[in-house]
């Protein structure tokens, strides 16, 4: 366990316990309410942080192993995970009326998502604890960063998907060798079965929701985004990230705040949260105070989101109150806009990740976001974790005969410059020689 771990506190009803409590949930609310927060000696990593400089370390999320709950013999710097590059779309920002925007591209981690950070920290844990087998239950991206963390650990895993799981995200878990179990149900249906074998064959519980290790490992994008602020002209106004159990914009929201309290940054940002139209029960919760009592099963594209049930809503909507947040709702079809929009300025993202782009436009254009505005939009997974939404936000390729008059007749329609009046002429290059 590590030193600066002060102990944990219940979420829901503010009861406090020892570190030394294992680290599941609240003995008076229960696993489905009872989420804890594991709370940290802050004075005591300033402290370590003045003997050993950020700036001197390694440039992964290991960086920050102070607020990790990990032993220190614990730490994989090996596992080469986090600190993804932040990009400055300029055009982009131009186009969109905002006075900057800016991309954290987490699609960059090694199964290509943010999962991959609470993952390696899951994995790590599991590993300190003598776990034998870890499992999780997921609709791909927190499946597929476990399938491949446990490989690097050589730790079995059993991964429990819903009938909604993309093919690309499950060719990524049959490879790592993940024993992938199709539960022929929705996403809420393999929580309950994979929470249920857990218990019943002492597993380690992956499952975000109510493992607060999880959490810790997300809040290092928050640390992240703090710290490379200072390269882009400071902390953001804004900070967008799709919502869908309610762990990563809590994790996120957690991160900015202890560098925040830690002296890292002068000031928070915002949040802007984004869901699917069709399934957006955390904005349910910050209009009427509770769950809907009706399942919220619309459906959307972004399938990362696509989450009726979050089971830790509570700390999301604790993190967006807290960040003076909004939540936004987009359909498919701006999911979609976004997805080939981002794309051409050099952003790649999965439904669920181009969902908090939608979102900036959709605020944008209601001026909850203004023109002096600075916004930075997570990128919480690839494109390449969805090809056929991909294909479908990108459209089709062009077919021709392979001549240069079909050549020229089908690009100059499309603007690209030196096609016109060339049909039959020699390219500029042939013969130079």
């Amino acid at each position: 366990m590590s030193r600066f771990i002060t102990g944990l506190t219940c979420v829901a009803c503010g009861r406090t316990y020892g570190a030394d409590k294992p680290w599941i949930a609240c003995e008076d609310c229960g696993p489905d309410e009872g989420i804890v927060d594991i709370n940290f000696d802050l004075d005591a990593v300033r402290h370590a942080w003045q003997e050993n400089p950020l700036h001197g370390r390694a440039l992964n999320h290991w960086r920050y192993r102070e607020l990790l709950p990990l032993a220190e013999s614990s730490i994989r710097e090996d596992w080469q995970v986090g600190w993804t590059p932040v990009i400055d779309t300029q055009r982009l920002a131009g186009e969109l009326g905002l006075k900057q925007l800016l991309f954290k591209d987490d699609g960059r981690n090694p199964t290509a998502s943010f999962k991959d950070r609470a993952s390696s920290v899951g994995v790590a844990h599991a590993l300190q604890c003598k776990a034998s087998t870890i499992a999780c239950a997921s609709t791909g991206n927190a499946a597929t960063s476990l399938a491949g963390h446990a490989a690097l650990a050589g730790m079995p895993c059993v991964i429990f998907v819903p009938r909604t799981a993309p093919q690309p995200k499950l060719a990524q878990l049959l490879v790592y060798g993940a024993h992938v179990v199709a539960v022929q149900g929705s996403y809420d249906e393999a929580y309950n079965l994979c929470s249920a074998a857990c218990t019943k064959f002492g597993w380690y519980n992956r499952n975000c929701a109510i493992n607060p290790v999880l959490v810790e490992g997300k809040k290092t994008g928050g640390l992240e985004i703090a710290e490379q602020s200072h390269s882009f002209g400071g902390v953001p106004d804004w900070v967008a990230v799709s919502v869908g159990d309610g762990c990563t914009v809590a994790g996120i929201w957690k991160g900015l705040k202890q560098m925040h309290q830690l002296g890292q940054i002068d000031r928070l940002p915002r949040l802007l949260g984004v869901q699917a139209d069709g399934v957006a029960p955390i904005g349910y919760v910050l209009e009427h105070g509770k769950l809907p009592d009706k399942l919220q099963d619309g459906g959307t594209i972004a399938d990362s989101i696509n989450v009726p049930v979050p089971r830790n809503w509570r700390k999301a909507v604790n993190a967006l109150k807290e960040a003076d947040g909004v939540l936004v709702c987009v359909d498919d079809h701006q999911i979609l806009d976004a997805m080939k929009l981002g794309g051409r300025h050099g952003i790649y993202a999965e439904p669920a990740a181009a969902a908090a782009l939608a979102g900036v436009m959709a605020a944008r254009e209601v001026d909850v976001i203004s023109a002096n505005d600075r916004v930075l939009s997570m990128v919480t997974g690839s494109g390449l974790k969805d090809t056929k939404a991909a294909i479908q936000a990108g459209g089709k390729p062009i077919s021709i005969k392979p001549d240069m008059d079909s050549l020229a007749n089908a690009l100059e329609p499309r603007g690209i410059r030196g096609v016109r009046g060339v049909r039959g002429v020699r390219g500029v290059l042939d013969g130079a020689n």
